[in-house]
């Protein structure tokens, strides 16, 4: 699997950085060339014949952060398409985008224009627990602890597998599927906010540092590489400092345009 980093952060905020001001984005991540896993940043990080390639999109949850590069890619497509986007998500997830998201008001109905025959997207239900196929993938949907229905997915290609969090706090059922994973080759695990903000994450079901450690932990493979991402990004370098002394042997803490091979 080729995972390209879209955007990897918790907001978008330009930050500056050792070498100059870098663009956080929200999160998104292109897996394989087709298929994104959440989509909080689409078409702000490609061209538009990359754009095109997207066939199917794995929805964690249906925070802003996680779904607002949609809108936006269906502008880029509504007048290219030939066979719909499939939005992949619990029922719940799909409900809140036709509710809230592609409701005729706060955005056009792209589930429904240019036409009803010929949609930008369609709607793909995924049941907790359940493998199912997507873009040559073997995808499973875990449910994880955050304050709207969400999931983790666990993705595999049939040589390999990765275990991507989606937003949490301290859960227990992923690490369990990743613990018992014999193909596992990497982690992505969010972590939000600073250890001094301990509050803050708990009331938001987020992960700090410290937290992360303790989650990692219960996968019980210490040599795993693990991908920290969803960052805030105004507390990049106190989250980054503190996740460097964890002492978690691969521990890369995720940047835009990042290529990642597993």
């Amino acid at each position: 699997m080729k995972i390209r980093v879209l955007g990897c952060h918790g907001s978008d905020q330009l930050v500056e950085g050792a070498q100059g001001p870098h663009q956080c984005r929200t999160c998104g991540f292109l897996v394989n060339e087709t298929v994104m896993v959440d989509a909080g940043t689409v078409g702000a990080a490609l061209h538009g014949d990359e754009i095109k390639r997207i066939r199917q999109i794995l929805l964690t949850h249906l925070h802003f952060d996680h779904v607002q590069g949609l809108p936006t890619l269906a502008d880029n497509l509504a007048d290219v398409i030939v066979d719909p986007v499939v939005l992949a998500g619990t029922p719940e997830v799909l409900e809140g985008l036709r509710r809230f998201l592609f409701n005729g008001h706060l955005y056009p109905d792209f589930l429904q224009l240019p036409n009803a025959q010929h949609p930008v997207f369609s709607l793909r239900p995924l049941t907790v627990g359940e493998e199912v196929a997507v873009g040559g993938l073997r995808v499973t949907p875990i449910q994880v602890n955050h304050l709207v229905p969400t999931v983790g997915f666990s993705i595999r290609d049939g040589v390999s597998s990765i275990l991507y969090s989606g937003d949490t706090y301290v859960t227990e059922e992923i690490w369990r599927v990743a613990a018992r994973d014999a193909a596992l080759k990497a982690v992505f695990i969010e972590a939000s906010f600073p250890d001094e903000m301990a509050d803050l994450a708990q009331a938001s079901l987020h992960l700090t540092p410290a937290l992360l450690a303790r989650e990692f932990h219960k996968i019980g493979k210490p040599d795993l590489p693990v991908y920290v991402y969803h960052l805030k990004p105004r507390f990049r370098d106190d989250i980054t400092r503190q996740l460097s002394r964890l002492g978690i042997a691969n521990l890369t803490v995720l940047k835009e345009g990042q290529e990642i091979v597993v």
